[in-house]
């Protein structure tokens, strides 16, 4: 799974605070399929996903969107 945003600060401020919340997770330039304003994006578990959608929603976290890898391209997941 991979977040991508629309500003580093806010990307930066994601990092913080899913390392916050002790989920694993990995910084990672934003796929070039994903058309977003920042260049870092965030890699994470398929299993993390409730937990990330908490913090994000939680501390209102802006984001372009949450993708799902599939094969060689990525398809935006619908937040709950």
């Amino acid at each position: 799974m991979l977040i991508a945003f629309d500003s580093t600060q806010q990307a930066l401020r994601a990092e913080m605070l899913l390392e916050y919340a002790e989920i694993e997770i990995d910084i990672c330039p934003t796929p070039k399929q994903i058309t977003a304003g920042c260049a870092l994006s965030i890699h994470f578990s398929e299993t993390d996903l409730l937990a990330v959608q908490e913090v994000i929603t939680g501390e209102q976290v802006e984001i372009r969107g949450i993708y799902r890898q599939i094969e060689d391209r990525y398809e935006p997941i619908e937040l709950s």
